[in-house]
Protein backbone atom coordinates (compact mmCIF):
# COMPACT_ATOMS: atom_id res chain seq x y z
CA UNK A 1 0.00 0.00 0.00
CA UNK A 2 1.51 3.49 -0.63
CA UNK A 3 1.47 5.51 2.45
CA UNK A 4 0.15 8.83 0.79
CA UNK A 5 -0.22 12.13 2.35
CA UNK A 6 -2.98 13.05 1.01
CA UNK A 7 -5.50 13.23 3.68
CA UNK A 8 -2.54 13.20 6.84
CA UNK A 9 -4.48 15.66 9.76
CA UNK A 10 -7.31 16.66 7.29
CA UNK A 11 -10.83 16.49 8.08
CA UNK A 12 -12.86 13.79 5.97
CA UNK A 13 -16.19 13.04 6.36
CA UNK A 14 -17.61 9.51 5.73
CA UNK A 15 -21.28 9.72 4.76
CA UNK A 16 -23.27 6.68 4.65
CA UNK A 17 -21.61 3.12 5.72
CA UNK A 18 -22.40 0.05 4.44
CA UNK A 19 -19.02 -2.60 3.26
CA UNK A 20 -17.47 0.35 1.81
CA UNK A 21 -17.85 2.81 3.91
CA UNK A 22 -16.67 0.88 7.23
CA UNK A 23 -13.68 0.22 5.24
CA UNK A 24 -12.84 4.08 3.90
CA UNK A 25 -13.22 5.13 7.30
CA UNK A 26 -10.81 2.28 8.51
CA UNK A 27 -8.71 3.11 5.82
CA UNK A 28 -8.41 7.07 6.21
CA UNK A 29 -7.88 6.77 9.98
CA UNK A 30 -5.13 4.70 9.12
CA UNK A 31 -3.67 7.14 6.57
CA UNK A 32 -4.22 10.21 9.46
CA UNK A 33 -7.12 11.70 8.72
CA UNK A 34 -9.46 13.11 10.93
CA UNK A 35 -12.65 10.58 10.00
CA UNK A 36 -16.24 11.56 10.96
CA UNK A 37 -18.71 9.15 9.97
CA UNK A 38 -22.38 9.92 9.38
CA UNK A 39 -25.05 7.20 8.87
CA UNK A 40 -28.67 7.19 9.30
CA UNK A 41 -29.00 3.59 11.22
CA UNK A 42 -29.24 4.56 14.74
CA UNK A 43 -25.90 4.02 16.65
CA UNK A 44 -27.34 1.14 18.89
CA UNK A 45 -28.52 -1.01 15.69
CA UNK A 46 -25.42 -0.07 13.83
CA UNK A 47 -21.84 -2.84 14.87
CA UNK A 48 -19.91 -1.10 12.37
CA UNK A 49 -20.71 2.13 14.07
CA UNK A 50 -19.99 0.59 17.44
CA UNK A 51 -16.92 -0.78 15.89
CA UNK A 52 -15.46 2.38 14.32
CA UNK A 53 -15.95 4.64 17.47
CA UNK A 54 -13.93 1.96 19.17
CA UNK A 55 -11.24 3.05 17.25
CA UNK A 56 -11.20 6.54 17.56
CA UNK A 57 -13.60 7.75 14.65
CA UNK A 58 -16.33 10.60 15.26
CA UNK A 59 -19.96 8.36 14.49
CA UNK A 60 -22.93 10.47 14.09
CA UNK A 61 -25.63 7.90 13.45
CA UNK A 62 -29.53 8.09 13.53
CA UNK A 63 -29.92 11.42 11.56
CA UNK A 64 -28.10 13.70 8.90
CA UNK A 65 -27.36 17.23 10.56
CA UNK A 66 -28.22 19.97 8.41
CA UNK A 67 -24.93 21.91 9.39
CA UNK A 68 -22.90 18.76 9.29
CA UNK A 69 -20.13 20.60 6.73
CA UNK A 70 -19.81 23.35 9.23
CA UNK A 71 -17.29 21.41 10.40
CA UNK A 72 -14.88 22.30 7.77
CA UNK A 73 -14.57 18.67 6.09
CA UNK A 74 -11.88 19.06 3.30
CA UNK A 75 -13.18 15.50 1.42
CA UNK A 76 -16.49 13.80 1.38
CA UNK A 77 -16.19 10.09 0.93
CA UNK A 78 -20.20 8.78 0.28
CA UNK A 79 -21.72 5.18 -0.13
CA UNK A 80 -22.30 4.89 -4.12
CA UNK A 81 -25.81 4.42 -3.50
CA UNK A 82 -26.09 7.73 -2.34
CA UNK A 83 -27.40 10.08 -5.02
CA UNK A 84 -26.11 13.31 -5.65
CA UNK A 85 -29.54 15.34 -4.86
CA UNK A 86 -28.51 14.41 -1.07
CA UNK A 87 -28.53 17.39 0.92
CA UNK A 88 -25.30 17.07 2.57
CA UNK A 89 -23.76 15.74 -1.06
CA UNK A 90 -25.22 19.02 -2.82
CA UNK A 91 -24.25 21.16 -0.15
CA UNK A 92 -20.27 19.86 -0.43
CA UNK A 93 -20.33 20.19 -3.80
CA UNK A 94 -21.84 23.82 -3.89
CA UNK A 95 -18.77 24.51 -1.42
CA UNK A 96 -16.05 23.18 -3.39
CA UNK A 97 -15.74 19.78 -1.18
CA UNK A 98 -14.21 16.98 -3.51
CA UNK A 99 -16.83 13.78 -2.95
CA UNK A 100 -15.92 11.18 -3.97
CA UNK A 101 -16.29 7.31 -3.63
CA UNK A 102 -14.41 4.51 -1.67
CA UNK A 103 -12.90 3.81 -5.78
CA UNK A 104 -10.72 7.00 -5.77
CA UNK A 105 -9.24 6.08 -2.33
CA UNK A 106 -8.19 2.63 -3.48
CA UNK A 107 -6.44 3.81 -7.06
CA UNK A 108 -4.40 6.15 -4.67
CA UNK A 109 -3.26 3.81 -2.43
CA UNK A 110 -2.79 1.04 -5.17
CA UNK A 111 0.89 -0.38 -5.53
CA UNK A 112 -1.11 -2.79 -8.29
CA UNK A 113 -2.73 -1.57 -11.51
CA UNK A 114 -6.64 -2.00 -11.96
CA UNK A 115 -8.48 -3.17 -14.88
CA UNK A 116 -11.70 -1.57 -14.58
CA UNK A 117 -14.45 -3.02 -16.19
CA UNK A 118 -18.20 -1.87 -16.22
CA UNK A 119 -21.44 -1.44 -18.31
CA UNK A 120 -25.40 -1.86 -18.47
CA UNK A 121 -24.78 -6.20 -18.57
CA UNK A 122 -22.40 -8.38 -18.06
CA UNK A 123 -20.11 -7.26 -15.67
CA UNK A 124 -19.91 -9.34 -13.12
CA UNK A 125 -19.26 -12.29 -15.74
CA UNK A 126 -16.84 -10.64 -17.41
CA UNK A 127 -15.32 -9.70 -14.25
CA UNK A 128 -15.44 -13.12 -13.16
CA UNK A 129 -14.08 -14.91 -16.08
CA UNK A 130 -11.14 -12.63 -16.47
CA UNK A 131 -10.03 -12.98 -12.94
CA UNK A 132 -10.70 -16.79 -13.77
CA UNK A 133 -8.47 -16.65 -16.65
CA UNK A 134 -5.90 -14.75 -14.80
CA UNK A 135 -5.23 -16.95 -12.08
CA UNK A 136 -4.96 -19.89 -13.79
CA UNK A 137 -2.83 -18.51 -16.52
CA UNK A 138 -0.09 -17.19 -13.19
CA UNK A 139 -0.83 -13.88 -13.56
CA UNK A 140 -2.13 -13.55 -9.51
CA UNK A 141 -4.89 -11.33 -9.91
CA UNK A 142 -7.12 -9.83 -7.36
CA UNK A 143 -10.77 -9.18 -7.86
CA UNK A 144 -12.70 -5.84 -6.28
CA UNK A 145 -15.21 -3.99 -6.69
CA UNK A 146 -19.08 -4.14 -7.34
CA UNK A 147 -18.97 -7.77 -7.31
CA UNK A 148 -18.60 -7.61 -3.50
CA UNK A 149 -14.93 -7.14 -2.53
CA UNK A 150 -14.32 -3.79 -1.23
CA UNK A 151 -11.61 -2.35 -3.73
CA UNK A 152 -10.03 0.43 -1.11
CA UNK A 153 -9.48 -3.23 1.47
CA UNK A 154 -7.97 -5.20 -1.73
CA UNK A 155 -5.97 -2.42 -2.65
CA UNK A 156 -4.72 -2.56 1.04
CA UNK A 157 -2.66 -5.62 0.46
CA UNK A 158 -2.06 -5.68 -3.49
CA UNK A 159 1.64 -5.97 -4.26
CA UNK A 160 2.92 -4.38 -7.57
CA UNK A 161 3.07 -7.40 -9.70
CA UNK A 162 -0.23 -8.45 -9.08
CA UNK A 163 -3.22 -6.66 -10.76
CA UNK A 164 -6.95 -5.82 -9.98
CA UNK A 165 -9.86 -6.60 -11.58
CA UNK A 166 -12.29 -4.67 -10.65
CA UNK A 167 -16.46 -4.72 -11.27
CA UNK A 168 -17.63 -0.90 -11.66
CA UNK A 169 -21.13 0.61 -11.26
CA UNK A 170 -22.16 4.24 -12.74
CA UNK A 171 -22.40 5.06 -8.95
CA UNK A 172 -19.04 3.97 -8.10
CA UNK A 173 -17.38 5.66 -11.48
CA UNK A 174 -19.56 8.98 -10.49
CA UNK A 175 -16.99 9.68 -7.58
CA UNK A 176 -13.80 8.98 -9.01
CA UNK A 177 -11.34 11.70 -10.23
CA UNK A 178 -8.04 10.64 -11.18
CA UNK A 179 -8.48 6.57 -11.72
CA UNK A 180 -6.75 5.44 -14.30
CA UNK A 181 -7.28 1.86 -15.08
CA UNK A 182 -3.84 0.16 -17.14
CA UNK A 183 -6.86 -1.43 -19.28
CA UNK A 184 -10.55 -0.86 -19.19
CA UNK A 185 -13.83 -2.39 -20.83
CA UNK A 186 -17.22 -0.69 -21.32
CA UNK A 187 -19.37 -3.41 -22.56
CA UNK A 188 -22.55 -2.18 -23.38
CA UNK A 189 -24.60 0.86 -22.85
CA UNK A 190 -28.81 0.74 -22.38
CA UNK A 191 -30.93 2.91 -20.19
CA UNK A 192 -30.79 2.10 -16.97
CA UNK A 193 -30.64 3.91 -13.26
CA UNK A 194 -32.09 6.44 -14.87
CA UNK A 195 -33.75 7.76 -11.41
CA UNK A 196 -30.39 8.01 -10.04
CA UNK A 197 -28.73 10.19 -13.17
CA UNK A 198 -31.48 11.71 -14.45
CA UNK A 199 -30.75 11.07 -17.84
CA UNK A 200 -29.38 8.33 -20.51
CA UNK A 201 -26.63 11.15 -21.27
CA UNK A 202 -25.31 11.57 -18.02
CA UNK A 203 -25.74 7.90 -17.20
CA UNK A 204 -23.19 7.31 -20.02
CA UNK A 205 -21.10 10.53 -18.86
CA UNK A 206 -20.75 8.29 -15.91
CA UNK A 207 -19.78 4.65 -17.53
CA UNK A 208 -17.60 7.17 -19.53
CA UNK A 209 -15.12 7.86 -16.43
CA UNK A 210 -13.80 4.05 -16.80
CA UNK A 211 -11.56 5.64 -19.58
CA UNK A 212 -11.72 9.56 -19.17
CA UNK A 213 -7.95 9.45 -17.26
CA UNK A 214 -6.56 6.88 -19.27
CA UNK A 215 -3.12 7.57 -21.70
CA UNK A 216 -2.04 6.52 -24.44
CA UNK A 217 -0.32 4.10 -22.72
CA UNK A 218 -3.09 2.23 -21.58
CA UNK A 219 -6.10 0.36 -23.15
CA UNK A 220 -10.00 0.60 -23.84
CA UNK A 221 -11.89 -2.36 -24.79
CA UNK A 222 -14.70 -1.27 -26.30
CA UNK A 223 -18.26 -2.63 -28.06
CA UNK A 224 -17.68 -1.68 -31.71
CA UNK A 225 -21.35 -2.52 -32.14
CA UNK A 226 -23.32 0.16 -30.40
CA UNK A 227 -23.25 4.06 -31.63
CA UNK A 228 -23.66 4.78 -28.04
CA UNK A 229 -20.26 3.16 -26.93
CA UNK A 230 -18.38 4.00 -30.21
CA UNK A 231 -18.66 8.04 -29.21
CA UNK A 232 -17.01 7.50 -26.01
CA UNK A 233 -14.14 5.51 -27.55
CA UNK A 234 -13.60 8.51 -29.88
CA UNK A 235 -13.14 10.74 -26.91
CA UNK A 236 -10.51 8.71 -24.94
CA UNK A 237 -6.96 9.41 -25.25
CA UNK A 238 -6.42 5.34 -24.75
CA UNK A 239 -5.77 2.77 -27.52
CA UNK A 240 -8.52 1.22 -28.62
CA UNK A 241 -9.23 -2.46 -29.04
CA UNK A 242 -12.94 -2.91 -30.40
CA UNK A 243 -15.07 -5.86 -30.02
CA UNK A 244 -17.80 -6.94 -32.20
CA UNK A 245 -19.81 -10.24 -32.33
CA UNK A 246 -21.24 -9.26 -35.90
CA UNK A 247 -18.81 -11.46 -37.50
CA UNK A 248 -15.33 -11.59 -38.98
CA UNK A 249 -13.59 -8.24 -38.42
CA UNK A 250 -9.70 -7.25 -39.42
CA UNK A 251 -9.49 -4.59 -36.01
CA UNK A 252 -9.88 -6.35 -32.39
CA UNK A 253 -11.54 -9.00 -30.87
CA UNK A 254 -14.47 -10.05 -32.70
CA UNK A 255 -16.80 -13.59 -33.44
CA UNK A 256 -19.15 -15.15 -35.78
CA UNK A 257 -20.56 -18.30 -35.71
CA UNK A 258 -17.82 -20.13 -36.01
CA UNK A 259 -14.87 -18.89 -34.56
CA UNK A 260 -13.78 -16.06 -32.30
CA UNK A 261 -10.78 -14.14 -34.33
CA UNK A 262 -7.84 -12.18 -32.87
CA UNK A 263 -6.72 -8.83 -34.73
CA UNK A 264 -8.54 -11.13 -37.87
CA UNK A 265 -6.87 -13.99 -37.32
CA UNK A 266 -8.90 -17.15 -36.01
CA UNK A 267 -8.06 -17.54 -32.18
CA UNK A 268 -10.85 -20.37 -31.45
CA UNK A 269 -13.59 -22.53 -32.27
CA UNK A 270 -16.59 -21.00 -30.54
CA UNK A 271 -18.13 -24.88 -30.01
CA UNK A 272 -15.67 -25.23 -27.53
CA UNK A 273 -16.99 -22.60 -25.57
CA UNK A 274 -19.25 -23.81 -22.28
CA UNK A 275 -20.62 -20.34 -21.53
CA UNK A 276 -24.53 -20.26 -23.58
CA UNK A 277 -26.15 -17.06 -24.84
CA UNK A 278 -25.01 -14.54 -27.58
CA UNK A 279 -25.22 -11.82 -24.50
CA UNK A 280 -22.27 -14.07 -23.03
CA UNK A 281 -20.86 -14.14 -26.11
CA UNK A 282 -19.48 -10.15 -25.49
CA UNK A 283 -18.45 -10.94 -22.17
CA UNK A 284 -16.18 -13.48 -23.41
CA UNK A 285 -14.70 -11.77 -25.98
CA UNK A 286 -13.78 -8.50 -23.28
CA UNK A 287 -12.01 -11.11 -21.02
CA UNK A 288 -9.84 -13.30 -24.03
CA UNK A 289 -8.74 -9.66 -25.06
CA UNK A 290 -7.51 -8.27 -21.52
CA UNK A 291 -5.85 -12.01 -21.27
CA UNK A 292 -4.39 -11.78 -24.39
CA UNK A 293 -2.59 -8.48 -23.29
CA UNK A 294 -1.98 -9.29 -19.95
CA UNK A 295 -0.08 -12.17 -21.90
CA UNK A 296 -2.14 -15.35 -20.48
CA UNK A 297 -1.61 -18.70 -22.09
CA UNK A 298 -3.70 -19.21 -25.04
CA UNK A 299 -3.88 -22.81 -23.67
CA UNK A 300 -5.23 -21.60 -19.97
CA UNK A 301 -7.96 -19.22 -21.99
CA UNK A 302 -9.49 -22.54 -23.95
CA UNK A 303 -9.37 -24.16 -21.04
CA UNK A 304 -11.34 -21.32 -18.92
CA UNK A 305 -14.03 -20.87 -21.80
CA UNK A 306 -14.51 -24.99 -21.75
CA UNK A 307 -15.23 -25.30 -18.29
CA UNK A 308 -16.93 -22.07 -17.39
CA UNK A 309 -20.47 -22.18 -16.85
CA UNK A 310 -21.14 -18.64 -15.99
CA UNK A 311 -21.49 -16.61 -12.29
CA UNK A 312 -24.22 -17.42 -9.68
CA UNK A 313 -27.16 -16.41 -10.14
CA UNK A 314 -26.89 -15.49 -14.18
CA UNK A 315 -27.66 -18.27 -16.53
CA UNK A 316 -25.96 -20.34 -14.51
CA UNK A 317 -26.41 -24.32 -14.87
CA UNK A 318 -27.47 -26.14 -12.21
CA UNK A 319 -28.29 -29.46 -12.86
CA UNK A 320 -29.06 -32.22 -15.85
CA UNK A 321 -31.81 -34.22 -14.91
CA UNK A 322 -33.55 -37.08 -17.07
CA UNK A 323 -32.16 -34.79 -20.50
CA UNK A 324 -33.91 -31.66 -19.37
CA UNK A 325 -30.98 -28.88 -18.17
CA UNK A 326 -31.77 -26.45 -15.15
CA UNK A 327 -30.70 -22.76 -14.94
CA UNK A 328 -30.69 -20.54 -12.80
CA UNK A 329 -31.03 -16.56 -13.82
CA UNK A 330 -32.35 -15.22 -10.78
CA UNK A 331 -30.40 -12.06 -11.57
CA UNK A 332 -33.00 -11.49 -14.31
CA UNK A 333 -35.27 -9.08 -12.45
CA UNK A 334 -36.22 -7.17 -15.62
CA UNK A 335 -37.56 -8.13 -18.91
CA UNK A 336 -34.03 -6.88 -20.75
CA UNK A 337 -32.53 -9.76 -18.74
CA UNK A 338 -35.15 -12.42 -19.52
CA UNK A 339 -35.36 -11.67 -23.53
CA UNK A 340 -31.06 -11.95 -23.20
CA UNK A 341 -31.49 -15.29 -21.46
CA UNK A 342 -34.56 -16.72 -23.83
CA UNK A 343 -32.44 -15.91 -26.85
CA UNK A 344 -29.05 -17.75 -25.31
CA UNK A 345 -30.97 -21.19 -25.91
CA UNK A 346 -32.19 -23.31 -29.15
CA UNK A 347 -33.81 -25.51 -27.24
CA UNK A 348 -37.34 -25.66 -26.23
CA UNK A 349 -37.85 -23.70 -23.08
CA UNK A 350 -40.15 -23.85 -20.02
CA UNK A 351 -39.85 -20.36 -18.50
CA UNK A 352 -40.71 -19.97 -14.87
CA UNK A 353 -41.32 -16.18 -14.02
CA UNK A 354 -42.97 -13.87 -12.01
CA UNK A 355 -41.96 -11.64 -9.15
CA UNK A 356 -42.34 -8.09 -7.48
CA UNK A 357 -45.57 -6.44 -9.44
CA UNK A 358 -43.81 -2.52 -10.31
CA UNK A 359 -46.76 -2.27 -13.45
CA UNK A 360 -43.30 -3.13 -16.38
CA UNK A 361 -44.23 -4.02 -19.63
CA UNK A 362 -43.05 -7.54 -21.00
CA UNK A 363 -42.93 -6.76 -24.44
CA UNK A 364 -39.23 -6.76 -24.95
CA UNK A 365 -39.61 -10.29 -24.64
CA UNK A 366 -41.86 -11.14 -27.36
CA UNK A 367 -39.86 -11.59 -30.45
CA UNK A 368 -37.67 -13.96 -28.59
CA UNK A 369 -41.05 -16.32 -26.85
CA UNK A 370 -40.89 -18.80 -29.99
CA UNK A 371 -39.22 -21.44 -28.24
CA UNK A 372 -41.02 -20.99 -25.23
CA UNK A 373 -43.38 -23.90 -24.95
CA UNK A 374 -44.44 -23.36 -21.51
CA UNK A 375 -44.72 -20.32 -18.77
CA UNK A 376 -44.72 -21.22 -15.33
CA UNK A 377 -45.60 -17.82 -13.34
CA UNK A 378 -45.13 -17.19 -9.84
CA UNK A 379 -45.68 -14.11 -7.18
CA UNK A 380 -47.25 -10.54 -7.47
CA UNK A 381 -47.28 -10.60 -11.69
CA UNK A 382 -48.19 -14.40 -12.27
CA UNK A 383 -51.68 -13.63 -13.82
CA UNK A 384 -49.94 -10.74 -16.03
CA UNK A 385 -47.59 -13.25 -17.01
CA UNK A 386 -50.42 -15.71 -18.06
CA UNK A 387 -51.86 -13.20 -20.27
CA UNK A 388 -48.85 -11.97 -21.87
CA UNK A 389 -47.77 -15.80 -22.16
CA UNK A 390 -51.38 -16.26 -24.15
CA UNK A 391 -50.63 -13.31 -26.25
CA UNK A 392 -47.80 -14.66 -27.69
CA UNK A 393 -49.15 -18.06 -28.42
CA UNK A 394 -47.80 -20.03 -25.74
CA UNK A 395 -49.57 -23.16 -25.26
CA UNK A 396 -48.67 -24.46 -21.55
CA UNK A 397 -49.16 -21.55 -18.99
CA UNK A 398 -49.34 -22.31 -15.19
CA UNK A 399 -49.71 -20.08 -12.28
CA UNK A 400 -48.60 -20.94 -8.97
CA UNK A 401 -48.22 -19.63 -5.81
CA UNK A 402 -44.68 -19.98 -4.99
CA UNK A 403 -41.26 -20.99 -6.63
CA UNK A 404 -41.02 -24.61 -5.33
CA UNK A 405 -44.22 -25.31 -6.88
CA UNK A 406 -43.05 -23.67 -9.99
CA UNK A 407 -40.41 -26.00 -10.13
CA UNK A 408 -42.10 -29.14 -9.80
CA UNK A 409 -44.66 -27.65 -12.25
CA UNK A 410 -42.16 -27.17 -14.48
CA UNK A 411 -40.16 -30.48 -14.35
CA UNK A 412 -43.80 -32.27 -14.83
CA UNK A 413 -44.20 -30.23 -18.32
CA UNK A 414 -40.74 -30.91 -19.28
CA UNK A 415 -39.57 -33.78 -22.14
CA UNK A 416 -36.36 -34.48 -23.03
CA UNK A 417 -33.79 -32.44 -24.27
CA UNK A 418 -36.01 -29.12 -22.62
CA UNK A 419 -34.22 -26.15 -21.04
CA UNK A 420 -36.26 -25.21 -17.78
CA UNK A 421 -35.06 -22.10 -16.74
CA UNK A 422 -35.63 -19.94 -14.18
CA UNK A 423 -35.38 -15.87 -15.24
CA UNK A 424 -38.01 -14.03 -13.38
CA UNK A 425 -38.38 -10.39 -15.48
CA UNK A 426 -39.17 -8.89 -11.91
CA UNK A 427 -37.27 -8.32 -8.99
CA UNK A 428 -37.44 -10.43 -5.97
CA UNK A 429 -39.04 -8.44 -3.25
CA UNK A 430 -42.52 -9.38 -3.43
CA UNK A 431 -41.01 -13.01 -1.70
CA UNK A 432 -37.69 -12.63 -0.72
CA UNK A 433 -35.19 -10.20 0.65
CA UNK A 434 -32.77 -10.17 -2.88
CA UNK A 435 -32.26 -12.02 -5.87
CA UNK A 436 -29.51 -14.46 -4.53
CA UNK A 437 -32.23 -16.17 -2.08
CA UNK A 438 -34.58 -16.67 -4.71
CA UNK A 439 -31.69 -18.21 -6.85
CA UNK A 440 -30.60 -20.41 -4.16
CA UNK A 441 -34.44 -21.83 -3.43
CA UNK A 442 -34.32 -22.84 -7.03
CA UNK A 443 -31.21 -24.56 -6.78
CA UNK A 444 -32.42 -26.14 -3.63
CA UNK A 445 -35.87 -27.52 -5.35
CA UNK A 446 -34.04 -28.52 -8.52
CA UNK A 447 -31.63 -30.71 -6.66
CA UNK A 448 -34.68 -32.49 -4.56
CA UNK A 449 -35.87 -33.59 -7.90
CA UNK A 450 -35.80 -37.41 -7.67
Amino acid sequence: MKHISTFSSKKVLVLGLAKSGVAAAELLNKLGAFVTVNDAKPFEESPDAQNLLSKGITVICGRHPEDLLDEGFEYVIKNPGIPYHNPIVKDALTRGIPVWTEMELAYLISEAPFIGITGSNGKTTTTTLLFHMLNQGGCNPLIAGNIGTVACSVAEVAQADQVIVTELSSFQLLGVETFQPKISILTNLYEAHLDYHGSFEEYGEAKYAITKNQSPDDTFIYNADQPAVVKYANRTKAKLLPFSTKGHQEMGISADDTHIYWLGEPYLERKSIALPGEHNLENILCAVAASILLDCPKETIQHVLASFTGVKHRTQFVREWKQRKFYNDSKATNTLATKSALAAFEQPVILIAGGLERGHSFEEMRPYMGNVKAIVSFGETSARLVEFGQSCGVNQLEKVENLQQAVKVATDLSEPHDVVLLSPACASWDQYANFELRGEDFIEAVFQIK
